[in-house]
């Protein structure tokens, strides 16, 4: 058995033996949960001190810590250690300070007191700026210095001067102790004393997708007398919501840019579907939804599913999710003491691994989806589509939620001659849509590892099951799903990654709060909200079971605004607003935004229309649709702000209004994408369709309209410059084999052949009726 597990056991008997103790001193009196709430926090108290004497402290990463400046203190007495002794002479003081310095015996005392190499450095440095720069030293310190200089001390004299001046750059050196207790992360568990004074039951719902999980757990919290669902996206909780009033049962909307109260005057229904960061802790419920729970280990926002697991307060908690979550479930809820039920479900429909690739979008059938995991692949597919007379749905993770379900209803529509979607793995959760067949354009995506590093990676098993099972959904008119490559290569690498089991989740992520934060910043008054945060997450201990998310999004947000004024409690809500930061629009309107607010000037809804040039035309290009998500992106913010700072973004309603005709206008910008494709500049079209993963490797044409002023010539010379620059670096990259070259350089040929033919038969035409129209 593992040291692990076997805390967790010793844990959850320590619960009972504790739980045993209170029934039996109340004898046959019922215990409130206010006394079982202080019972916990004895314990809690307890067991932290045996966790934080069973290891030892991790040491700090002194990188972090940031000198403060000193104001210089003029001595009330004038220079009082003058008059006692004798003025100093300022090349003496350096020579012992030189000397002091040089002392192992005094770097040894130093470090152990916290201060390392780096730390004695900056702080000798400190040191001895403020020693020769300062008109009038402390009398202690400038008669100690004198009789150094004047062989009548000892050059170790120096040393609790030097000290107390370290302590004061490097405040934290003094409270590293208090410091280390408020960023001990190690029983989370004990943070929701409510949920702490029930005994929860836990039924998890465990099976892939299209298997019926989600449907069971909402038919009990539809049957329940109250609930809440908690869900990863926006898409979820409204779909939630509305299937809940559609069946009677009253319920309210609750998502970080939104809030929709059904009951008259604003009460709250009994009935709440939420984003999962927006649930309550504190509020009872007799049933509670967590969906995707596999997502506890997500980098970013895996907290707030730790959060809802440890912290929601229902009698019934029902957690829906991938399979391979089920023992990691088990071992948290050891640390509560609370048993797991689990309901294992099948997939309703199967799906199929096909034995072919499609190869060419030539072959292309209604319902299919090709899967891309860059923008820049969905435009260049969905121009190759739309050259080949048909059309197609896009979707992509950073349209709106409206424009999303636009082209999800025009795909799914019988009537509607759009009958083929391109999609990045967005519709892997929160969209019902009728696919047949599921064609991966690449298998290789950019990921964030929990270091915060981007890196691009084959896809795991977990992110191609989530994707692959959109395929023949139960749902829709396909009953079987069928799923495939657009590249040969690709076929038997995505049966590999199929064959292989998911793998079992293993830890589960933590997030410092808001009143971590602020204590810390009791003790580090002088230091930034990133800096705080980095020497919080450099001090904090977590066990085996969890890992502190990355927050490298909060802290670009926290140096971004670090210059404006504001509280820290105001400061820390900013920073974490979900914004996309590859957006320089988005980032220049949360600085505004945050410029605004700490003057204390109200954003109203002409300052946001000035601050967007409301009202936006329709886009006429690529560049345009772009920046009309960013634009409505501002608004999400606007929103997502007016829930915390409703005095400081009052006219909610009129920019909610802007965002709906907004999000009309994207919808129609996607609709007619290829067109807007057409009309991006030479240039940047080109750009895009290089940029393609795999698609030039597919034979797949570039652009028809290639620069042709010089005829073939030309073309052949942009295509030989071409393949000389990308296919060579691929090549010694081994990516690419010669004979695959070769076999490339082929396909280019026969793709020009045709296209050539196709423009000179058009050609052709073209002349025949300007000879009728002459006749």
């Amino acid at each position: 058995m593992s040291l692990n597990r076997c805390i967790h056991l010793f844990s959850r008997l320590q619960h009972h033996i504790s739980a045993r103790a209170a029934r039996t001193s109340a004898g046959s009196c019922h215990v409130s949960p206010g006394s079982v709430s202080v019972h916990k926090q004895h314990y809690n108290a307890f067991w932290r001190n045996a966790s934080s004497n069973s290891s030892p402290p991790k040491p700090p990463d002194t990188s972090l810590f940031v000198p403060v400046s000193l104001k210089p203190d003029s001595p009330v007495d004038g220079n009082v250690g003058s008059e006692l002794s004798k003025p100093l002479d300022k090349s003496e003081v350096l020579k012992a300070l030189n000397r002091f310095y040089k002392r192992k015996e005094m770097q040894k005392l130093a470090s152990e007191h916290g201060l390392d190499a780096r730390l004695f450095h900056q702080a000798f440095i400190s040191f001895r700026k403020y020693v020769l720069e300062m008109t009038y030293l402390p009398a202690d310190l400038h008669i100690i210095i004198s009789d150094i200089c004047y062989g009548a001390g000892h050059i170790d004299d120096i040393y609790p001067y030097f000290m107390r001046h370290a302590k004061q750059i490097f405040p934290m050196l003094d409270c590293l102790d208090d410091l280390r207790k408020i960023s001990d992360l190690r029983l989370p568990a004990y943070w929701y004393p409510e949920a702490r004074a029930i005994q929860r039951k836990v039924i998890f719902h465990a099976g892939p997708t299209n298997s019926g999980k989600t449907y069971q757990a909402i038919q009990r919290y539809l049957a329940a007398k109250s609930g809440v669902y908690c869900g990863p996206l926006k898409l979820l909780a409204h779909e939630i919501f509305e299937k809940s009033n559609t069946a009677g049962v009253m319920c309210d909307l609750v998502t970080g840019e939104e809030r929709i109260f059904m009951e008259p005057e604003g009460q709250a229904a009994a009935h709440v579907a939420c984003t999962i960061e927006m649930c309550s802790v504190t509020t009872p419920y007799e049933v509670a939804v967590i969906d995707e729970i596999q997502m506890i280990r997500d980098p970013s926002r895996g907290w707030a599913w730790t959060r809802a697991l440890l912290g929601l307060c229902a009698e019934e908690i029902h957690v829906c999710g991938e399979s391979a979550a089920v023992d990691f479930v088990r071992e948290l809820m050891y640390t509560t003491g609370e048993e797991v039920e689990v309901h294992t479900y099948k997939r309703l429909t199967p799906f199929t691994v096909l034995d072919q690739a499609v190869e060419s979008l030539d072959k292309l059938r209604p319902g299919d989806c090709i899967v891309c995991f860059s923008k820049n692949d969905i435009y260049s597919i969905s121009r190759q589509i739309e050259i080949r007379g048909l059309e197609c749905a896009v979707i992509y993770g950073s349209l709106p939620p409206g424009t999303k379900l636009s082209q999800a209803k025009k795909f799914n529509d019988p009537n509607d001659p759009c009958k083929i979607m391109v999609a990045t793995d967005a519709i892997g959760m929160g969209l019902n849509l009728s696919i047949k067949r599921i064609i991966f354009n690449s298998l290789v995506k950019p990921n964030i590892n929990e270091k915060g590093e981007k890196h691009m990676e084959t896809i795991s098993t977990s992110q191609a099951l989530q994707i692959a099972g959109r395929a023949g959904r139960f749902s829709s008119k396909f009953k079987e799903g069928e799923v495939t490559t657009l590249h040969r290569d690709d076929l038997p690498v995505l049966k590999e990654i199929l064959s292989h089991s998911v793998d079992p989740i293993e830890s589960a992520g933590l997030h410092p709060t808001a009143e971590q934060i602020e204590m810390f910043a009791y003790h580090l008054p002088d230091a930034t909200l990133s800096n705080l945060v980095d020497i919080f997450v450099s001090l904090s201990q977590v066990d085996g079971l969890y890992f502190v998310c990355n927050i490298d999004d909060f802290k670009f947000l926290a140096d971004m605004i670090q210059h404006i004024p504001l509280n820290l409690r105001s400061r820390y809500v900013f920073c974490t607003a979900p914004i996309n930061k590859k957006q320089p629009f988005v980032c220049t309107s949360f600085l505004k935004f945050a410029r605004q607010f700490s003057r204390d000037e109200p954003l109203t809804f002409d300052w946001v229309c000035r601050h967007v040039n409301w009202p936006l035309a329709a886009p006429k290009n690529i560049k345009d649709l772009v920046h009309l998500e960013a634009v409505h992106d501002v608004l999400d913010l606007y929103l997502w702000l007016s829930y915390r700072f409703m005095d400081m973004f009052p006219d909610t309603a009129m920019v909610r209004e802007i965002q709906q005709e907004l999000d009309k206008v994207i919808q129609q910008g996607v609709r007619s994408i290829t067109r807007l494709i057409r009309a991006t500049e030479p240039a940047m079209a080109e750009t895009l369709q290089m940029r393609g993963s795999r698609r030039v490797l597919s034979g797949i044409s570039a652009s028809p309209q290639l620069p042709s002023s010089k005829g073939q010539r030309g073309q052949k010379s942009i295509r030989d410059s071409t393949e000389n620059s990308l296919s060579d670096r691929l090549v010694k990259d081994g990516l690419l084999t010669p004979d695959l070259l070769r076999q490339l350089q082929q396909e280019w040929a026969k793709v020009q052949n045709f296209e050539n033919h196709a423009l000179g038969t058009d050609h052709h035409r073209t002349n025949k009726g300007k000879g009728r129209n002459k006749k």
